[in-house]
């Protein structure tokens, strides 16, 4: 079986009609870029370029594919315009996997660590609070216990949505309402995850940055708390981005990465923009795995991210 069909059917019809967007964008564009064009040449590799840096995959990853490109140009003497696109998949693809990123086909949590302690951070409107309750509700289906905190005590809508989430799910939630000390919260939520055995603990945080300093020893306080419960805790920071706001993206990637340890990344809202190429970028750039996309609005559309599924989709 091809490495681009082992992928749960359902999962990877989801994911394509997720990426619509981007794709039909970037396809349009491509098509236009190759008329009259049977071979790729200069002009088609200067076209492409513009359209994979206008589709925010980033002007460094932009320039790494386009050299790729241009090898495999020179190095098979004559490629036709129609392989454009098995060529692009190939070399993303290969590209990623430099990262050394171990691709996941499931929600997978370590069985030696309990609890594990995710802190997810962002600013807000990203959709921070709706990736926390599709992780716990993907996690809670995988078997996982699972317990929230509620330590974004800055805005009260914050705690009442994850509220209605925790419901929705059916996992518990630790809260004491608005304007809490946020180590506090995530002090007692990891406290009672200990006593009650839970698998996993997702901890919301504040998401501003309109204040780095502020915000670096917010997350900084959070973790020394923690630390004294779990001593390796929290075992993932995973940074929620919008992709969507494409270019934007990578700067609160910069800005987070700066002020927290950040080794995960989730990005949502792919299947409202036409700017899906960020994921390529951002996975690139920052060396940190993009672990989930969300790619709609149901409980499932968050998936674990895989890059050989994803770039399939997008060039297939």
């Amino acid at each position: 079986m091809g490495l681009f069909n082992i992928f749960s059917r359902d999962k990877k019809e989801r994911l394509d009609q997720g990426l619509q967007k981007t794709k039909s964008t970037i396809f349009s564009r491509i098509s236009k870029a190759i008329i009259g064009k049977s071979t790729v040449d200069d002009e088609v590799l200067d076209n492409l370029e513009e359209i994979l840096v206008t589709s925010d995959v980033g002007v460094e990853t932009t320039l790494r594919i386009i050299d790729r490109i241009q090898m495999r140009v020179s190095k098979d003497k004559y490629l036709g315009t129609s392989e454009l696109n098995v060529l692009l998949k190939e070399e993303i693809a290969a590209l990623l996997q430099e990262n050394n990123v171990r691709d996941l086909t499931e929600f997978y949590i370590p069985e030696t660590i309990k609890p594990y302690v995710i802190m997810v951070v962002g600013v807000n409107g990203v959709g921070k609070t709706t990736t926390i309750g599709k992780l716990a509700y993907q996690l809670k289906r995988s078997g996982k216990t699972v317990l929230l905190g509620a330590a974004d005590t800055f805005r009260a809508a914050a705690v009442d949505q994850l509220t209605i989430w925790a419901d929705r799910v059916g996992v518990p939630l630790i809260t004491q309402g608005m304007g809490a000390d946020p180590a506090s919260v995530a002090f007692d939520t990891v406290k009672s995850a200990i006593a009650k055995e839970t698998d996993v603990v997702i901890i919301d945080t504040a998401g501003r940055l309109h204040n780095k300093i502020s915000l670096m020893n917010e997350l900084s306080k959070i973790r020394k708390v923690v630390q004294k419960l779990i001593p390796d805790a929290p075992h993932e920071v995973l940074l929620i981005l919008d992709a969507s706001t494409g270019q934007n993206a990578f700067e609160q990637a910069k800005q987070f990465t700066a002020a927290t340890e950040v080794n995960a990344i989730a990005l949502t809202k792919l299947d409202g923009t036409a700017k899906g190429g960020v994921v390529i970028g951002i996975s690139d750039q920052f060396k940190i795995p993009v672990k989930y996309i969300g790619v709609g609005e149901g409980m499932e559309d968050l998936q674990v991210f895989n890059r050989f599924e994803f770039v399939d989709s997008l060039f297939n």
